[in-house]
């Protein structure tokens, strides 16, 4: 599985992150879950390093516009 590496700023949330990097702020879960060395706390503090799995998105050919069917 592939990561991206993300130092905290002050403020920061789980939620925030999650939105950011996967547009859903409720995926914040596997942000978590990559993370266990990281106390679950509403506001992380600064100069964390966390590790941001990268989720592959697939198209169905349904999806695509008629152009690239």
């Amino acid at each position: 599985m592939r990561y991206l590496e993300h130092i905290t700023t002050q403020g920061e949330r789980w939620d925030n992150l999650a939105w950011r990097y996967y547009g859903d702020a409720l995926s914040y879960e596997r942000i978590i879950a990559a993370n266990p060395h990281v106390a679950v706390i509403p506001v992380l503090p600064s100069g964390v390093r966390l590790i941001i799995p990268v989720i592959s998105v697939t198209q169905t050919t349904s999806e695509l516009p008629p152009w690239l069917r």
